[in-house]
């Protein structure tokens, strides 16, 4: 059976589509397919307030491509997640009016905690990850951190934070905003539990990939070599030696000082990546709404 989940970020506008297996031991997800789409919706809603009229056509534009795509997939369901930029820009709604009408997809804008919720569903086990651990996990988008210590399969707290790579870019996040992180992590932060970093976002995704060395992890001295490695390189060095695309060249120098940041207010010393993202947890939810459905109707 196959779901497909659209992801609205501040940085880009992912489409994925999974097939889910069932197995004797439960559902296996195998990524089908991921397209992207690098809008930029954070550019306009944390520097004017508003998205512009150019702005507005993209969306609606790659919307209409994405539900064709739906369609000729034949899935069972999907579903359409907005996040930090649609959160903030005052005409939101006109993009809301004009995707339903135009490309007949209804957005959900989501709010912070509802965000990171929706990705703790993805099973960590199939990433190679014990869920009885406990673990802090840092969502680094375009417009927000997401933080939630989590463990033995429950969340025990979880916050939302306006500190995105494009705000860091745009000197958009204040002194006083990056102390209401420590002060978060130090009051909610499990007292004599041993506790690793579960890393989610574009950014170290593709950190993993290059410098992971076939691993799912990497080490806080590891992740600060990258850092000072990459932060070294120009824009034009990022795209033609690493490979960056240039709307991830720019953002991955302040992805990585947030998650290295958050890990050295915490002590911790190892961040995994099991490459999930808000569009997994939508996909998750998906299959477990579809099943709940499902049983009703036997």
């Amino acid at each position: 059976m196959k779901f497909a989940a659209i992801d609205i970020g501040s940085n880009a506008i992912r489409l994925l589509f999974v097939n889910v297996f069932e197995t004797k031991t439960g559902p296996v997800y195998h990524k089908d397919e991921l397209i992207r789409v690098p809008v930029r919706l954070g550019e306009e809603a944390f520097n004017n307030g508003k998205f512009s009229d150019e702005k507005i056509d993209h969306v609606v534009k790659t919307l209409i491509a994405f539900k064709n795509l739906i369609d000729v997939h034949h899935v069972l369901a999907y579903k359409a997640c907005a996040t930090s930029a649609m959160r903030d820009a005052k005409n939101s709604d006109i993009i809301l009016q004009r995707v339903k009408q135009e490309a007949g997809i209804e957005i959900e804008i989501i709010s912070g905690d509802a965000e990171s919720k929706f990705i703790l569903q993805y099973p960590l086990l199939q990433s190679g990850l014990d869920p009885s651990e406990n673990y802090l996990y840092i969502d680094v988008g375009g417009g927000s951190t997401e933080l939630a210590f989590f463990g033995k399969g429950k969340l025990h707290s979880n916050k939302s934070f306006n500190i995105g790579t494009l705000r860091l870019l745009n000197d958009q996040v204040t002194e006083d905003e990056w102390r209401e992180v420590v002060k978060w992590l130090h009051e909610n932060k499990p007292v004599k539990t041993n506790i690793d970093a579960l890393g989610v976002g574009g950014s170290i995704n593709k950190v993993i990939k290059m410098y992971g060395k076939g691993k799912n992890f990497l080490s806080a001295s590891s992740l600060r070599r990258v850092l000072s490695y990459i932060d070294g390189l120009s824009m034009t060095q990022r795209v033609r030696d690493l490979g960056l695309k240039p709307d991830r060249a720019d953002v991955i120098v302040p992805a990585l000082r947030i998650y290295i940041n958050v890990m050295k207010w915490t002590g911790i010393d190892k961040i995994h990546v099991p490459k999930q993202g808000l569009s997994d947890g939508i996909i998750t939810e998906l299959y477990k709404e579809y099943k709940k459905k499902s049983s009703v109707v036997e």
